[in-house]
């Protein structure tokens, strides 16, 4: 089982097909693509029973946390998946994830059968799923384009497009369907590096009059088809 620690700061952009076509024309020469190219990001993201996670995320606190399994297409019982234990404090994301086969997850997550593991970001993500009794809230997917910067492979450009999400067949091995949240043609774009952004990127960014906005895929799902129907304490179903 593979462990992954990353620590960075994350920017959000929304921009058009326009800005992107004219964003990647003037930084081509300082980016790289990601080997994998375009591909389809899927995830579960568990929460409680009245949506204390995601609720108390859109609050903006100083510290807060994510749960979700994440696979790269649609997985089959062989292939690898991720679960991630995603905290953000004082501005500085934390991503803890542990890697494993679907068919070992889905049995952890969705059946309670626990992972003879000696791994400690498993643990922790074991505590957490304990703690909030998290349980499958949404499905959510989307494509992605990514790049690396050519000088500095830890600074990361994700584009993400066609973002969709559904409460029910919340498996991720149903296949990437769901509502599309992010109006066609649009692009939600995030920086990721350890420290600050270059110098040529925030120039770019200004003559092109992109600006950094606060979004959340899953907290943007949750208010535009979530919310509603859950205010007055009504419980939600997954």
């Amino acid at each position: 089982m593979a462990e992954e620690n990353f620590r960075r700061y994350e920017k959000k952009y929304i921009i058009s097909r326009e800005q992107y076509q004219e964003l990647i024309s003037r930084i081509i020469t300082r980016i790289l693509p990601e080997q994998y190219g375009k591909h389809t990001i899927c995830n579960v993201y568990f929460d409680t029973k009245d949506w204390e996670l995601i609720r108390y995320s859109l609050e903006k606190p100083v510290y807060k946390e994510k749960l979700r399994l994440r696979s790269y297409g649609t997985p089959g019982n062989e292939d690898t998946v991720y679960l991630e234990l995603k905290k953000k404090f004082d501005g500085v994301v934390y991503k803890r994830r542990a890697s494993m086969k679907y068919e070992d997850a889905r049995k952890y997550l969705y059946d309670g059968i626990r992972l003879e593991t000696d791994s400690q970001i498993l643990k922790e993500i074991d505590y957490a799923l304990r703690r909030y009794q998290a349980r499958p809230a949404v499905y959510l997917a989307y494509e992605r384009i990514a790049f690396l910067g050519k000088e500095n492979p830890e600074l990361r450009i994700t584009f993400d497009m066609d973002i969709r999400a559904r409460r029910y067949d919340v498996e991720l091995d149903k296949g990437s369907y769901g509502t599309v949240f992010l109006d066609k043609g649009m692009f939600l774009m995030e920086v990721k590096i350890p420290g600050a952004m270059p110098v040529w990127m925030s120039r770019v960014f200004s003559e092109l009059g992109i600006y950094p906005v606060s979004y959340s895929k899953y907290g943007t799902f949750y208010q535009d088809y979530v919310a509603e129907e859950t205010e007055g304490g009504e419980e939600a179903c997954a």
